[in-house]
């Protein structure tokens, strides 16, 4: 199952109080102080797992808690230290802080963070002795931890974003281009997360894409699963938009993509003004002389220049995908490939 957000509190542990002792022994029947240093409360560590995948650990589950450190001994012996914390996340987890909203970390892979802090051991009775008070019955307490109340939110890492309508043939795209398995039917909102794959274009690259679940009209304000899912795409650094050139919504493919665009821009300018490709879908179902004359019509409505590319494609066989990866990757690598806007 997956789960992009969570509410946790963390608590790092108490350190440990310091000892009120003196020293007895044959022939010190009235040693000095001796007590000894409690030991560090343990820390709340946040470190990432490149294993996980999603916040699905913390459902049902909202403290999490680092032990105390140990109280101080006789003799001078300092309390042991107490054991950290690790709770683990998967890469891309931003962490909040509830109360003021304010981005305390953002994790990315083989990332670690301390999110509370242990308290530190209070002092033996031994540190307050001096020249007028030799045998002080005093000691300190150790220090509390500190207790954060957090907000986790997990937004999905990868270098290309699919975006684009339900139905318009995302998850068949991914599913032909990498190794992922998403689930594919003829209905809307088959993809109800995002789903990542790994396309590889030979032994030293590859390219990381995110299936973005599809956007509806009104995404940007709540509709659909679109508002869900839309910052997910924040991190891509660039967005395939994938067209159905026959799309079943009575409208066409230009249509479609100037109500996607429009919804990029209502949730994020910064969203909007990423590089991105066009690739008009589902081209298998159509002429060689039928899909140019739907690749020219296309072009017109959107007023695009003669170096801006569409990409024309079949996710169900493969045709085209090729060529559309290699420029992903050029664009990603930073040749000059036009886009598609």
């Amino acid at each position: 199952m997956f789960i992009d957000r969570a509410r946790i509190q963390v608590t790092a542990g108490n350190g440990g109080n310091g000892k009120v002792s003196f020293k007895r022994a044959k022939g010190m029947p009235k040693g000095g102080p001796d007590g000894g240093d409690g030991g560090k409360g343990g820390d709340v560590i946040l470190a990432v797992d490149e294993g996980l995948n999603t916040l699905i650990d913390f459902r049902g589950i909202y403290e999490w808690k680092a032990e105390h450190g140990e109280g101080g001994g006789s003799k001078q012996c300092t309390g042991a230290n107490a054991p950290d914390k690790v709770i683990r996340v998967p890469a891309g987890t931003v962490v909040y802080d509830e109360h003021t909203g304010e981005q305390i970390v953002d994790l990315g892979p083989g990332d670690s963070f301390v999110i509370a802090k242990g308290g530190k051991g209070g002092y033996g009775n031994e540190h307050f002795k001096n020249a007028v008070n030799q045998t002080p019955r005093t000691a300190s307490p150790g220090e509390p931890g500190e207790v954060r109340a957090l907000n986790l939110e997990l937004k999905v890492i990868a270098e290309v974003g699919l975006v684009g309508l339900p139905n318009a043939g995302k998850s068949t795209f991914l599913k032909s281009v990498t190794r992922a398995d998403p689930k594919i039917a003829n209905y809307p909102f088959t993809t109800l997360s995002p789903q990542l794959g790994i396309a590889i274009l030979d032994q030293s690259r590859r390219v990381v894409i995110a299936d973005i679940p599809g956007l509806i009209e009104g995404a940007a304000d709540g509709a659909g699963l679109g508002h869900d899912f839309l910052r997910h795409i924040e991190r891509t650094q660039v967005i395939i938009h994938v067209l159905d050139v026959e799309p079943d919504n009575a409208l066409g493919a230009a249509a479609n993509y100037r109500s996607i665009r429009q919804e990029l821009v209502e949730y994020s300018s910064e969203l909007a003004e990423k590089p991105e490709m066009i690739a008009l879908n589902k081209l298998d179902l159509m002429t060689p002389e039928d899909q140019q004359e739907a690749l020219d019509a296309l072009r017109t409505e959107l007023q695009l220049d003669a170096n801006q590319e569409i990409y024309p494609i079949s996710g169900a066989t493969g045709v085209g995908c090729d060529v559309l990866l290699e420029a992903a990757w050029k664009l990603l690598h930073g040749d000059q490939v036009q886009l598609g806007w």
